[in-house]
């Protein structure tokens, strides 16, 4: 398949951060940069400009733009804007004028010297280029593919984080097999994307046929005077489809362009909901240039589109289907999770019993439980010998070989997590007794007041 890479900026990104339709985070470096960088002459600025118009004029996916786009370059180099000797911020210079000129995500400057040095070693596209796509196999590697995170989370969830969409042939696919065999024991599963800056399109391609029937068409990309190159989901998965898996995607305004692209397949398909905040808008197809001396020019050569809505995310992002701020988006996705497995009438009783326990605690960290301090000071005693103290407005747990466990309210009614012990233990306070409650037992240990 036709390589398509959909991948915002490293450095250049933060500058959007003044732009409600584009703002988002930086996305991970590709490489440490090991070239030092000359300063900027004023006929190194001027090439630089007339190398970046030669190639919008030759490549930018939209035509109609590149007369804007090419005066308001001019200006900058006329009016004396980008007057410095500084590399970096010449490149957040060009970008800002880029960004503002096209309202493309895509379009923008860095200053990237080893990229540079890696691309000028063939006349090949930079995503044709060995020696460029070794430095991106690099850095995938050091991030195990952009698979940042697996853990196990209370019920059976399952969750993955994907920080960024690398495609290493013969060598991402494994990393992948690797964490859907993980996911594929899940109860429910969350993908988190919040901060994924985008990637590679196969990589997207190969994610999604795990939850989709083979062959189908999942996204059309055009380029003026080429023919409409398909992707289709693959037949073969090594680890397995996971299809019915009920899914989470959680998302802010640091995604972009392939993280997107996950994203708004996952909610036009009606794979998953999608939970957190809309995303950056960035959906078209960008190829970068070297540009001298030691700069990347990023230019969108095509755009997607979507077989479901027959159109793209580009400025306008993708909505959630529950919008929460998404330093919350975890915690929320996790009881929606816990909530959809409690509603299955044939789930089996352990399971369930299972789900119930960690329903509490995800509830609470949704909507944190606030008793009044008196009511608290009513529950301080001892219970069989064992003393809880009411000391900073809240309850502690003095235990017997001298350490304190702070009390954390999980519901109105005196159930407690205990601070330092894993969510398999909680105390109830129910004013006569002290109740402990441990979720591989049936029924709680019960200690009189003293």
């Amino acid at each position: 398949m036709t390589r398509l890479p959909l991948l915002l900026s490293a450095c250049a990104l933060a500058l959007l951060a003044g732009s409600p339709a584009l703002a988002q985070q930086p996305a991970p470096e590709a490489v440490a940069r090991t070239i030092d960088a000359a300063p900027l002459a004023a006929a190194d600025r001027a090439a630089a400009v007339a190398a970046m118009i030669r190639e919008i004029e030759a490549r930018y996916v939209f035509p109609d733009r590149t007369a804007t786009i090419r005066d308001r370059l001019n200006a900058g180099l006329s009016s004396g804007r980008y007057d410095t000797a500084d590399p970096t911020t010449f490149a957040e210079r060009v970008t800002t004028d880029l960004r503002e000129s096209s309202r493309d995500g895509h379009l923008y400057l860095t200053h990237a010297p080893d990229q540079y040095a890696a691309a000028i070693t063939s006349d090949a596209d930079a995503y044709d280029n060995p020696a460029y796509l070794a430095l991106w196999a690099a850095a995938a590697r050091r991030s195990n593919h952009g698979l940042g995170e697996m853990r196990i989370l209370p019920g059976n969830v399952r969750y993955l984080r994907i920080a960024t969409f690398y495609w290493v042939k013969d060598r991402t696919g494994q990393a992948y097999d690797d964490a859907m065999r993980f996911l594929r024991e899940g109860d429910a599963l969350i993908i988190d994307l919040r901060g994924n800056g985008g990637g590679d399109h196969a990589a997207v391609r190969y994610l999604l046929s795990h939850f989709m029937e083979p062959d189908k068409l999942d996204m059309t990309f055009l380029e003026a005077g080429e023919e409409p190159v398909q992707s289709r989901t693959l037949d073969h998965l090594p680890a397995g489809r996971l299809i019915g898996k009920p899914l989470y995607v959680l998302t802010n305004r640091q995604v972009g362009s392939a993280g997107e692209a996950f994203a708004y397949s996952v909610q036009k398909f009606g794979l998953g909901t999608l939970v957190g905040g809309v995303t950056a808008g960035a959906a078209n197809n960008n190829t970068v240039v070297p540009i001298s001396p030691g700069f990347m020019l990023s230019v969108s050569y095509g755009r997607p589109v979507h077989p479901v809505t027959g159109d793209n995310w580009e400025e306008v992002g993708v909505e959630p289907d529950v919008a929460v701020d998404p330093t919350q988006a975890l915690d929320t996705a996790v009881s929606l999770a816990l909530a959809g497995l409690l509603a299955r009438p044939e789930a089996d009783p352990a399971d369930r019993a299972g789900w119930e326990w960690a329903q509490v605690a995800a509830e609470a960290r949704v909507r944190p439980v606030a008793v009044p301090g008196d009511r608290l000071q009513t529950l301080a005693g001892t219970y069989g010998g064992r003393v809880i103290a009411f000391e900073d407005g809240g309850l502690v747990w003095l235990r017997a070989n001298g350490q304190r466990s702070r009390l954390n309210p999980l519901t109105t009614d005196g159930l407690f997590a205990v601070e330092g012990f894993d969510d398999r233990l909680r105390l109830r306070l129910t004013g006569d007794a002290l109740e402990v409650h441990r979720m591989d037992q049936p029924a709680p240990q019960r200690f009189p007041r003293d």
